[in-house]
């Protein structure tokens, strides 16, 4: 069951990785450690997906 928590760390990411994205185009000097934040906020959103399947099995 998808909770309102993993959508919320999933949507935050994909936001992090598309402003990361935009100031890779602009060359700002943070825009490696935006997307790297964002890809966390991903693969937790994932690994809590995976824990709630785990679980209820």
């Amino acid at each position: 069951m998808i909770t309102k928590k993993i959508i919320s760390f999933f949507t935050f990411g994909i936001f992090l990785l598309l402003i990361g994205g935009i100031s890779k185009l602009f060359n700002w000097s943070q825009s490696n450690l935006i997307m790297a934040i964002g890809l966390v906020f991903e693969l937790l959103a994932a690994l809590l997906f995976i824990w709630g399947k785990l679980k209820n099995n």
